[in-house]
């Protein structure tokens, strides 16, 4: 079936949480038809800039940042900013002429969500949190669909307008299919040793690379050998981690191929934002959460207990990471029937097809479907 032509506007970004999971849905409203138009609005200077081009498609940069949480005189240009970001958004709109708008969150997706309400655009909001942010939460008197990855989210928005899609991941982690020892084998890793995966998000976690580089020899006296993600911040953390002994690892700022790594991995830990728990249901690994503390309204902590709760996931708090991590880590690695327990319950969690859900919700919006399709 070959889908009606329509043009849509996404915007936001600023981290690989908000842009992957946007690039994602675009790709799915591709799938449905190739003629669709997706034009992208992002920050100026954020990641979306590059990361969006590089996917193929067309993005225009918003004057636009977010507050600094240390007094700044930064924080005065703000209002300016703002402004100056709403009236290009109107702009962008009245050129574009979009049939629907989708938020995804990030700098970006405030102003240009609020001017398609006042020009009547349908919006949709991808919130991707289990705790709704601020901005999101304003944005929903206006947004016509609200699609959620948790339940319990009518805490924050109109029951009638939320829509449980899931959070999409990107195609190579949904569809990855290579065996464990040949995925380790291109890390350059020994097949048969148990192997921790350590993500601290694209931007990188210091807490979790400074807990990681102190427990390098306890994992190697336990024969784990690691592929470590530093982030673009780690290159201190690379230089003193040294040449590998007898254990391998593989260490490097930005694992491009992210399906291989879950795939090579026995035990993960991780940072806990949506888009990352997202692919850890999917992958269905054991998993150490450390939430980061510096994310507005420590969401990432609340995305987090939303898995505890269930048992599946267990949590280290960022402040004792250093102390505890690791050591939390060889405990679990232990633990045949906790690994197996936890694995169980973060897969059963998992929507595979969060980004088709969601394309199709953008359709029914551009008003040429009838009802709600996302549960098909």
């Amino acid at each position: 079936m070959l889908w009606p032509e329509i043009k849509v506007i996404i915007s936001g970004g600023g981290t690989g949480g908000h842009i992957f999971p946007a690039i994602s849905i675009a790709n799915a409203l591709m799938e449905l038809n190739s003629r669709n138009k997706i034009l992208f609005v992002g920050a100026q200077g954020r990641m979306e800039m590059e990361k969006v081009p590089a996917a193929g498609y067309e993005i225009i940069g918003l004057k636009i940042k977010g507050i600094r949480r240390k007094l700044s005189l930064e924080n005065f240009k703000l209002p300016f900013l703002l402004i100056s970001s709403l009236f290009k958004s109107a702009k962008v709109i009245k050129r574009f002429s979009p049939d629907v708008a989708v938020g995804v969150g990030g700098y970006a997706s405030g102003p240009l969500l609020f001017m398609a309400g006042l020009k009547n655009v349908p919006s949709l909001i991808q919130e991707q949190n289990s705790y709704a942010g601020i901005t999101n939460r304003l944005l929903a008197k206006r947004a016509s669909k609200i699609c959620v990855a948790y339940d319990g989210m009518n805490k924050y928005f109109p029951q009638e307008k939320i829509v449980l899609t899931g959070n999409p991941v990107r195609k190579q982690i949904r569809e990855m299919s290579m065996d464990k020892a040949s995925a380790r084998a291109s890390f350059g890793l020994d097949p048969d040793r148990k192997t921790l995966l350590v993500i601290g998000g694209s931007l990188g976690a210091a807490s979790i690379n400074k807990s990681v580089l102190a427990g390098l020899n306890k994992l190697s006296e336990k024969g784990i050998q690691l592929i470590w993600q530093t982030g673009k911040s780690g290159a201190y953390f690379i230089d003193k981690a040294g040449n590998p002994n007898e254990i391998k690892r593989h260490i490097s700022p930005f694992i491009e191929r992210m399906d291989l790594a879950f795939a090579a991995s026995d035990f993960i830990i991780s940072r806990a934002g949506a888009g990352s728990i997202s692919e850890l249901q999917i992958a269905g690994k054991p998993v150490i959460l450390v939430p980061s503390p510096n994310v507005a309204e420590d969401h990432q902590t609340k995305n987090a207990m939303a898995l505890v709760e269930m048992n599946a996931a267990l949590l280290v708090k960022d402040s004792e990471a250093e102390m505890v991590l690791i050591d939390k880590a060889i405990s679990v690695s232990e633990s045949e029937a906790l690994c197996r327990s936890l694995s169980e319950n973060i897969k059963s969690l998992a929507i595979f097809d969060s980004d088709l859900r969601i394309a199709k919700e953008v359709y029914r919006l551009a008003g040429v479907i009838e009802g709600s399709v996302s549960k098909n």
